[in-house]
């Protein structure tokens, strides 16, 4: 009796392959100010940009501070 030969079961996935995902587009629609829109679309630059700007500004107003305790 034969050996069966064993089956593939990974899928390929080379430059040839074809795409079977398809594209999903989330649409919210909501109203929001003009604020809130900028924020809305500026979120993944603003924030550390204001994370980054509080911890420098913080750490001014204790080296302040502390000069000023020194004196």
């Amino acid at each position: 009796m034969a050996k069966n030969k064993k089956k593939r079961n990974k899928s390929y996935t080379g430059a040839d392959a074809a795409i079977t995902k398809p594209v999903i587009t989330k649409i919210s629609a909501v109203n929001r100010s003009k604020v809130g829109q900028w924020w809305f679309d500026n979120k993944k630059i603003a924030k550390p940009i204001l994370i980054i700007s509080g911890i420098v500004i913080f750490i001014v107003i204790i080296i302040l501070q502390i000069i000023q305790l020194a004196n």
